[in-house]
């Protein structure tokens, strides 16, 4: 302290450090939501569940690649989670040098594009959820949650991880749209 001023510390100002936090943050949330979407893919991707009908030699088998959406959804975020892991590498960056700009509106648009991915891909599979769940009467649709009760509790679980995604892909956005707009 000389002469009635306060000094910042070595040559690091309070917005640097403020960056720095967004970037460690950005960092934490893109593990989180790798890690999200990766379980999601993993249980849809293996949920499968086999009834016996009258004999033993008669069975129906549900599983998740009958149905497209399901599918679209295993690939959408196995493609998200990829992403989110390469990713990784522009956050570490941000990290040590976080008034990088450049590279942060490249992230804002490729999260926003993972974002309508993980979107579309959580509500195709909600929608067959649902059916399942539910059924539709005016389709002649019949609710086969229960028949297979496991094959419907580890689909609506996959989907949590998806959600999860999603909003952290939104806190993401706003994350960096802060960081760019400070620097």
């Amino acid at each position: 302290m000389k002469g009635g001023s306060i000094e910042v510390g070595e040559g690091r100002s309070p917005r640097k450090g403020g960056a720095r936090g967004l970037s460690i943050m950005d960092f934490v949330l893109r593990i989180i939501a790798a890690v999200a979407t990766l379980g999601s893919a993993l249980a849809m991707g293996t949920t499968n569940e086999t009834l016996p009908f009258a004999t033993q030699f008669i069975r129906f088998r549900a599983e998740f690649d009958d149905l497209p959406s399901f599918v679209f959804f295993v690939l959408a975020n196995s493609v998200v989670c990829g992403y989110l892991v390469l990713s990784l590498v522009l956050s570490v960056f941000h990290i040590v040098r976080s008034t990088a700009v450049k590279s942060r509106i490249i992230l804002i648009a490729l999260d926003t594009v993972m974002l309508g991915l993980v979107t579309a891909a959580a509500s195709a599979a909600t929608s067959i959820v649902y059916i399942a769940h539910k059924g539709n009467a005016g389709a002649n649709w019949f609710a086969i949650c229960q028949q297979y009760n496991n094959f419907c509790e580890r689909i609506s679980g996959s989907l949590i991880g998806s959600y999860i995604a999603v909003a952290l892909f939104i806190i993401l956005i706003i994350l960096s749209v802060v960081a760019v707009s400070r620097n």
